[in-house]
C-alpha cells in the first residue's frame, strides 16, 4: 500500500502587483485558506478553515476546531472579511458573525475538479486581487491521462463510527479518478454518490485497486484491518493488498493542490495495481 501525505503535494503560488482590498481575512470556507495562500497573499490570513493545513500555515489560528466555528476566536482577531461556504457551521455563530456588521461572503464549494477554477476567482475577487485569481485558475492542467483498465473503488469509512461506504458517482473521487483515466467501478455501477458497504458489492464489483483517506484506513486499525471487513479479501485489490490512501484534507478539498496531485494518485494507483 501506500499513502499521499499532505506534504507530498506542493502548494502553486503565483504572484500579481495587486494591493488586496480586505487586509484581515478569516477564511472558513473548506480549503479557501489555501487558496489565499497559493494567491499570493497568505499575510492578510488572521484566521483559518481545519481543512486548510499546510505546514507554511501553522502559525494562523483554525477558527473551525472540530469543524464548528469559534465566534470568539473569529470576532478577537478583528477580521474585515469572512469567507464561508454552505458546510459552514453552526448557524447561531454565522448569524452572530452577520450581526457584528463584518463583511461575510459565500464561495461555492465545489466537488469536482471541473468548478476548482471558479471557486479560486470567487477567493480571489472576494479579497480584490481578481488578476492573481485568473493566473491560479490558468495553472489548471489541461493534460490528459491513457485510459487505463484498472478498476478502482473509492471506500469512504469511518470505523469509530461505524461508517462504511463505497463511492458513486457523485462522490467527488469519481471526478479525480476519471481526470487520470482510471475506472471507478462504484460510479460504474452504484445508484448514489455513497453506497451502503456490503460484501455483496465489493465482490461484485471486483476492484484491482482501493483508495481510502488516511484517517479513514486508521479508523479500522490499517490495512490488516481493512481486510478483515466482509468482502474485502475476496477481492484482487484486498487479496493483493492493493490500498492506496490520501490526506483527509487533500483528496477532496478541490482546491489549488487538487490539479497537481493528479499525476502522483494516477503513478501510486498503478504501482498499487501491479504489486503481488
Amino acid at each position: 500500500m501506500s499513502d499521499i501525505s499532505a506534504t507530498d503535494i506542493a502548494l502553486p503560488i503565483v504572484h500579481s502587483s495587486e494591493i488586496p482590498s480586505s487586509k484581515r481575512v478569516v477564511a472558513l470556507a473548506n480549503g479557501s485558506a489555501e487558496i489565499i495562500a497559493a494567491l499570493g497573499y497568505q499575510s492578510v490570513l488572521v484566521g483559518r478553515d481545519v481543512a486548510s493545513n499546510l505546514p507554511q500555515m501553522r502559525s494562523i489560528p483554525i477558527d473551525n476546531p472540530g469543524h464548528t466555528v469559534s465566534t470568539e476566536n473569529v470576532l478577537s482577531q478583528k477580521p474585515d472579511l469572512i469567507l464561508i461556504d454552505s458546510n459552514t457551521s453552526p448557524q447561531s455563530a454565522i448569524n452572530t458573525l452577520r450581526k457584528s456588521g463584518i463583511r461575510i461572503i459565500t464561495i461555492t464549494d465545489p466537488f469536482n475538479l471541473a468548478d476548482v477554477a471558479l471557486k479560486e476567482k470567487a477567493v480571489a475577487a472576494a479579497i480584490g486581487v481578481p488578476q492573481a485569481g485568473l493566473l491560479l485558475s490558468n495553472q489548471i492542467s489541461q493534460s490528459s491521462f491513457a485510459k487505463s483498465s484498472i478498476k478502482v473503488a473509492f471506500l469512504y469509512v469511518r470505523g469509530t463510527s461505524a461508517i462504511y461506504l463505497i463511492g458513486g458517482k457523485g462522490s467527488g473521487a469519481d471526478s479525480l479518478l476519471t481526470a487520470i483515466g482510471m475506472r471507478d467501478v462504484g460510479a460504474e455501477t452504484l445508484p448514489h454518490p455513497f453506497n451502503a458497504m456490503s460484501a455483496e458489492e465489493l465482490i461484485s464489483i471486483q476492484p484491482d485497486v482501493l483508495l481510502l483517506m488516511t484517517k479513514g484506513l486508521q479508523s479500522v486499525n490499517g490495512i490488516d484491518g481493512l481486510i478483515q471487513l466482509p468482502g474485502i479479501a475476496q477481492t484482487p485489490a484486498g487479496k493483493n493488498r492493493a490500498v492506496v490512501t490520501v490526506d483527509d484534507s487533500l483528496l477532496l478539498s478541490f482546491g489549488p493542490r487538487s490539479v497537481a496531485l493528479l499525476p502522483k494518485l494516477r503513478a501510486e494507483i498503478e504501482k498499487a495495481a501491479h504489486q503481488k
